[in-house]
């Protein structure tokens, strides 16, 4: 973001330092990996995170770029180290983020945009109190139901159950500060678009120094 008047070499940022953390849930089918996927391809100086799972990848996954896929001995290893800001067991398989990997980026003023389910955004949004919580959702169940029915890499078993643990994850949606019905991907592109625009600029993002050295020091009070 370039604001005006900023004189070259202060060294004075107009936002505050450190990266912000967007976390994006919705239940299974509904989206949030492509959105969020999307997003960081139109907003500058905001990375996807990466998370670690001990399920199988699909045919169109690629790891360390859709997911760090590594075995459960591996997972509770790093569990035992503490290694995870947040860890969950989703579907029956561990998921979870790292603690150091997000670290690094948010302390070098890179924005974060975390897709988990419910479960990991809740731990989160207990130590993040300044994160931004997105939920998203498919215009109905039963379209739902058909995004997962298409979708390659799904048993019919998985699917079933997939759909049981949706029901209960949408109870809490109201945890969450925004809300994105994906029934048009370009719409709810542009809505995650909005959000990240909006929070980079909140009053609380925005360096007090910056104002006063710009507004008040460089003008002799």
């Amino acid at each position: 973001m370039s604001m005006p008047g900023l004189k070259k070499g202060s060294g004075i940022s107009p936002r505050v330092s450190e990266g912000l953390l967007f976390v994006v849930s919705a239940p299974s089918g509904a989206g949030k990996t492509s959105l969020c996927k999307e997003v960081i391809k139109y907003i500058p100086n905001i990375q996807h995170s990466v998370s670690y799972t001990t399920r199988s990848s699909r045919p169109s996954e690629t790891d360390g770029t859709d997911y760090h896929f590594i075995t459960e001995g591996t997972f509770r290893k790093m569990i035992e180290d503490d290694a995870f800001i947040e860890w969950a067991i989703v579907h029956g398989n561990y998921y979870g983020t790292s603690k150091k990997d997000l670290g690094v980026l948010l302390s070098r003023g890179i924005d974060i945009i975390l897709d988990i389910d419910s479960q990991g955004a809740m731990q989160i949004k207990k130590r993040f109190k300044n994160g931004v919580f997105c939920y998203v959702l498919p215009p109905s169940f039963e379209h739902l139901i058909e995004r997962l029915t298409v979708r390659k890499g799904d048993t019919p078993k998985e699917i079933k159950r997939r759909l049981k643990v949706a029901r209960e994850e949408v109870k809490d949606y109201r945890m969450y500060d925004y809300l994105i019905v994906n029934d048009d991907f370009d719409r709810a592109l542009g809505e995650l678009k909005a959000i990240i625009t909006s929070a980079r600029i909140k009053m609380d993002r925005i360096n007090p120094a910056w104002v006063e050295y710009n507004f008040f020091e460089r003008r002799g009070g």
